[in-house]
């Protein structure tokens, strides 16, 4: 397929896109966005996101992406999590600041990568008909540590969406979902944005 191919059946899959997705991509671009700005309205925009999110994957993909439709009932749960700890305030500060992870919070976030990626893998392979259980494990993976340490404000999140991100582009393009591929791409640069931004704040918290 030459590039021209590519471009055409790209722009026509978008004017296809249906509402769910169209709205899911809005609110997940603005849930990122939050989340560089290091403001707790990530939460409920992203709940709104990956509910729908979820509803695409399962109910619209063909054969469902069973690993990421469960990967944003997981978010919604995080979502909760989350939102409870960045809303904490100690003396009208942040009772949960920005930081880096202790080496028990990295061994623990690499741990949940391996041990769920190659749960998922076995798992889409053996009870599932997906054509993609590589990069759909994946994804769901790299997912599950960034949605915890970002929970914890830990800047190692960014890391793991940036991986994330880019397995997550092309599975999205093969499946045929444009607005998220479109999305992905937006959030791979909104990631590595976030995690300069992150470490400014912590550098400026070092500081005073």
């Amino acid at each position: 397929m030459s590039i021209r191919q590519i471009v055409t059946q790209f722009i026509a899959d978008i004017k296809l896109a249906r509402w769910q997705e169209l709205v899911s991509t809005i609110m997940q671009i603005l849930s990122v966005w939050f989340a560089r700005k290091n403001n707790v309205l990530v939460y409920p925009t992203g709940i709104i996101g990956v509910l729908l999110a979820s509803y695409v994957y399962y109910f619209l993909s063909i054969p469902p992406l069973y690993a990421d439709s469960i990967l944003n009932i997981y978010y919604f749960l995080m979502s909760i999590y989350g939102w409870y700890f960045w809303a904490q305030k100690k003396d009208a500060v942040d009772a949960f600041p920005i930081s880096w992870c202790t080496k028990k919070e990295l061994g623990l976030g690499i741990s949940f990568f391996l041990v769920f990626w190659v749960a998922i893998y076995f798992l889409l392979i053996k009870v599932t008909d997906s054509n993609t259980p590589v990069l759909d494990s994946l994804v769901s993976a790299s997912a599950v540590t960034a949605m915890w340490w970002m929970a914890k404000r830990k800047i190692e999140n960014w890391h793991a969406w940036i991986f994330s991100n880019i397995i997550a582009i092309p599975l999205n393009f093969y499946k045929g979902f444009m607005l998220f591929t479109l999305m992905y791409v937006l959030f791979l640069i909104m990631a590595y944005m976030g995690y300069v931004s992150w470490k400014k704040v912590i550098k400026k918290q070092i500081n005073t």
